[in-house]
């Protein structure tokens, strides 16, 4: 740190030439991030700076920590809660895994906006102590009631709008995207976490095993947060009055929030059967599902960041944004004319899945907070994480009972259906303006 600190010194010194001649003082973004010399001399430019990769990848980590949280209950809960008091009954059960999305629905909202007037650190470090507190409620429960208690603590510990708002806080636009990718990958590489390391853990150490693992990781997160996340730089922003109610019923801002709604609901919906399908007609028992997981987020991730980079540098957002919802609607086609009858064809859906449902969840972010107003980034990333939120628990509802009525191949139809919606809606859709460089 202290070498870094005299580094900074010694280049803004070179930088404004003698040190005994005074210099003019130059605009306030030219000083964000001293500590590289290409962004003094090119500060649109589309490569990320060491301050820009650390933030953006330090917070991304934290993002993954609240998504391990929300996934790695799923593959463990319904075997191990039947040691627990009073899950007698499948209802309680669902209930209890369901819980957590509806308090992050609940505060997301509320938990963007405080981090408008509070500050975005102040607003996630409260939200870990709530993810730790819960985590530790629900570890020490021997019954299925105080492990809901638990997990509704984690839910409304919601600190993804925050998180968010400080990654967009702590980038340039032209290297939003790129942020935003770290983030969305950290989701997928988050669920094959949880598909791999819990029910190893629980094997060992059962449920309260992976409640203890959530809070020692709420601990680390808030190591991170506090002594590795540089503070965001003080940006040159118009300062406007903006009513919560403009970011509400903006038309733009809407079409995103469908959006990310219908694609989470369209991922929860997918899991009921895909795991299932993978036993019966993929031939791959649960623990050995990552297996496939692994190679078809981690492949469709490296393939996605061509059209990213065609997206950023080319200004072709729009296009871009519209290609990833047409690839998302043929690959839940794809699923019901086929049906994953098999191993290869389960690959190839997953795989064309991930790579619509990757670049989407890495623009979507990005573009909320290109359009919000300043002032109200964190409510409109929160009004965001609600509808995500409320997608994750309505998809996997909807999800379930089209399969137990119609069939799985029902299922890809109607998820279908729901992204070719959001399609139309977003068809219309006014990119981000472009801002103009500097010479």
């Amino acid at each position: 740190m202290i070498h870094g600190a005299l580094r900074g010194f010694w280049f803004t010194w070179r930088v404004d030439g003698d040190h005994r001649k005074p210099s003019p003082p130059r605009p306030l973004h030219r000083r964000v991030c001293i500590f590289d010399r290409k962004a003094l001399t090119s500060p649109n430019s589309n490569a990320m700076t060491p301050t820009e990769r650390r933030a953006s990848g330090w917070l991304a980590s934290i993002f993954a920590l609240r998504m391990f949280g929300l996934f790695s209950i799923l593959p463990i809960f319904a075997i191990y809660a039947k040691d627990l008091q009073g899950a007698d009954t499948v209802y309680v059960v669902a209930l209890t895994l369901a819980i957590y999305g509806v308090g992050e629905a609940l505060m997301q909202i509320a938990f963007g906006a405080a981090s408008d007037r509070l500050g975005r650190k102040p607003v996630i470090a409260f939200g870990l102590m709530l993810f730790i507190t819960g985590s530790v409620v629900a570890a020490l429960s021997t019954s299925i009631y105080g492990v809901l208690v638990g997990r509704v603590l984690q839910g409304l510990a919601a600190i993804s709008s925050a998180v968010t708002a400080l990654t967009a806080d702590s980038t340039r636009d032209e290297v939003r995207t790129k942020a935003m990718a770290m983030i969305g990958v950290s989701i997928g590489m988050s669920f094959i976490a949880a598909m791999v390391i819990s029910p190893i853990v629980a094997g060992y150490v059962g449920l309260a095993g992976i409640f203890w693992m959530n809070a020692a990781l709420g601990i680390a997160a808030l190591l991170v947060l506090f002594f590795v996340i540089p503070d965001a730089p003080i940006r040159d922003e118009p300062a406007t009055m903006v009513r919560h109610g403009d970011v509400l019923f903006d038309p733009n801002l809407w079409r995103l929030n469908l959006g990310a709604f219908a694609l989470h609901a369209c991922q929860t919906a997918m899991f009921v059967i895909v795991p299932t399908m993978l036993v019966n007609n993929g031939g791959l028992p649960s623990p050995e599902q990552w297996k496939v997981y692994l190679p078809v987020v981690v492949g469709s991730f490296m393939l996605m960041l061509f059209p990213m980079v065609i997206a950023e540098k080319r200004g072709k957002m729009r296009e871009v944004f519209l290609f990833g919802i047409a690839m998302l609607v043929a690959a839940l086609i794809f699923g019901g004319v086929t049906g994953g009858t098999s191993l290869t064809l389960l690959a190839i859906l997953l795989f064309l899945f991930f790579f619509a449902f990757n670049l989407l969840e890495s623009m979507q972010p990005s573009l909320v907070s290109r359009l919000a107003p300043p002032a109200v980034k964190g409510f409109a990333l929160g009004v965001f994480g609600t509808t995500r939120a409320a997608g994750f628990f309505i998809g996997g509802i909807v999800g379930g009972a089209v399969s137990k009525h119609f069939g799985n191949n029902a299922v890809f139809y109607v998820c279908a259906a729901l992204a070719a919606i959001w399609f139309v809606a977003a068809f219309s859709m006014q990119p981000p303006p472009v801002k103009s460089k500097e010479k």
